[in-house]
């Protein structure tokens, strides 16, 4: 599990499957930032993962803090899968 920062929006919401760098991971939360004070594209704060992490991002068994970071552009992210409505 790590956060990614995503600036740009690339059109996903959460519980969406996403590949960045050939990596599939699925989206367990999306936090949109500067809307209103921000950068000139909107960002993107998610936390993703592996679907075997989904339970523990449930059970918020683990220290958000303490995630890895990775910051990417909106050009880079690939939607695979839609999140089901």
């Amino acid at each position: 599990m790590k956060k990614l920062i995503v600036n740009g929006d690339p059109g996903f919401r959460k519980d969406a499957v996403i590949s960045v760098d050939g990596e599939e991971l699925v989206v367990f939360g999306v936090a949109r930032q500067g809307e209103w004070h921000g950068p000139d594209r909107p960002q993107l704060w998610c936390t993703v993962g592996t679907p075997d992490e989904r339970e523990v991002y449930q059970r918020r068994d683990y220290i958000p803090n303490h995630l890895d970071t990775e910051a990417v552009e909106a050009e880079a992210v690939e939607l695979v899968e839609k999140a089901s409505a």
